[in-house]
């Protein structure tokens, strides 16, 4: 047996155990894990400190080291993320439907833990506390394989979490890290056939790519973030300032910033000059269209590549459209499925975006950056998914299960 084997075998056993647990001992064990985090924070930051020192001394992006970095404030974040979810209504053992047949036997429908669930992430160490709690909360035990960058915080949040749960009667191994950072060992993960129910990957789009197109185990695609705001004729100046500032710059390394703005050909003489100086006052370097430039001759011109980018970064995309069908027509070839806005004050306009875009999550009127397991009020978030299988957008804990019929009957045969 490999040592990721052996990994995943212990995960699937832990899962049996904690399928049965009931609600309450899981709740106790959140409790417990949301005060180990905070009281051992000291120890959760020091790592974290040495994994960014790290990443600089490698060179790694400013974009990148702020989804990397950890502070008192977003880890009582963090803490307060788990607390949540104790709240929350467990989705394990709910009945979906039921209904007696003809012939007397009764059938019901319940919903119940994957199982055994994977984890293949980057650099955000937030995911090992996200992914571990809301599987606990659901009923599964999880493998979790983070990004070399973050190796120390991760293996400081497992230590912490594994020992809170066991102090609750719970099974350490429902928490496991994958201490092998190596391509290999994501690879052998993706191969855990019969063993993980479920893998998950949370990260870039190359990432994402490699696990599904290499694993044997279902996945669940989580989403690149190639968001769009169009700023509709219409619209209200200020708001639209607002909204655009607030997507784009409020934290320019997540999945829901926005990474294109497209504004009408009747707003933009007026609007876009306003827009892009309240950009570029922000340290966003914009790329535009050959009537953008006109617009604004300060901008970069854009390449075709632009518009399908996740910068992830201080950098936009920007076109001036003819009118909503061509904004509608542009997002449909460049978006990634994730997170698209409109700003506008024309019902009809609003109506037909939100029905024609076909992203997981569609706004009128406001940011992109409201995609959000917290945000939609399912807690902590295991992802946002851009498939349409099983899941879409924001991915809580009723994602985390699946369904089970159970027959009563009395003698039946057929």
């Amino acid at each position: 047996m490999t040592r990721m084997e052996e990994w995943g075998s212990r995960v699937k056993a832990a899962s049996r155990i904690l399928g049965k647990m009931p609600t309450g001992r899981k709740n106790e064990a959140l409790a417990a894990i949301a005060q180990a985090l905070w009281e051992n924070r000291q120890e959760i930051l020091e790592a974290n400190a040495r994994d960014v020192a790290a990443a600089r001394e490698n060179g790694m992006r400013e974009g990148m080291i702020d989804r990397l970095s950890l502070d008192e404030g977003r880890l009582s974040g963090i803490c307060e993320a788990v607390r949540k979810l104790i709240q929350l209504e467990d989705p394990a053992g709910v009945v979906e439907s039921g209904s007696v047949r003809p012939n007397g036997m009764f059938i019901q429908k319940i919903r119940v833990p994957m199982g055994a669930v994977g984890i293949i992430y980057e650099s955000r160490p937030n995911v090992t506390v996200d992914g571990a709690t809301l599987c606990l909360k659901s009923g599964n035990a999880v493998l979790l394989r983070g990004g070399k960058e973050a190796i120390r915080s991760n293996e400081a949040f497992v230590r912490v979490m594994r020992a809170a749960a066991e102090s609750c009667g719970l099974p350490a191994d429902c928490i496991v890290l994958v201490e092998d950072t190596s391509r290999e060992s994501a690879r052998e993960m993706m191969r855990l056939s019969g063993v993980l129910d479920l893998l998950i990957p949370r990260g870039g789009a190359g990432l994402i790519q490699s696990v599904v197109q290499n694993a044997t185990v279902p996945v669940i695609e989580t989403g690149v973030g190639n968001c769009h705001i169009y700023v509709e004729q219409s619209a209200d100046p200020d708001m639209a300032e607002r909204i655009l500032v607030n997507a784009k710059v409020s934290r320019v390394s997540v999945c829901n910033a926005a990474e294109s703005l497209l504004i009408d050909e009747e707003a933009a003489p007026a609007l876009l000059p306003r827009l892009a100086a309240a950009l570029e006052q922000k340290g966003v370097t914009l790329y535009g269209c050959p009537r953008s430039r006109e617009l604004c001759p300060e901008m970069e011109p854009a390449e075709e590549s632009d518009y399908g980018t996740e910068y992830l970064d201080y950098k936009m995309s920007v076109k001036v459209v003819s009118g909503l069908d061509e904004a509608i027509s542009h997002i449909a070839r460049y978006s990634t499925g994730h997170s698209e806005a409109i700003v506008t004050r024309d019902y009809e306009a609003a109506r037909r975006f939100l029905n024609e875009v076909d992203s997981a999550a569609v706004y009128v009127n406001a940011s992109t950056r409201f995609t959000d397991g917290g945000e939609f009020g399912f807690g902590a978030e295991i992802g946002i998914s851009t498939q349409k299988l099983h899941a879409r957008g924001p991915m809580g804990l009723e994602a985390l299960t699946t369904t089970k019929y159970q027959i009563y009957g009395s003698g039946q045969i057929r």
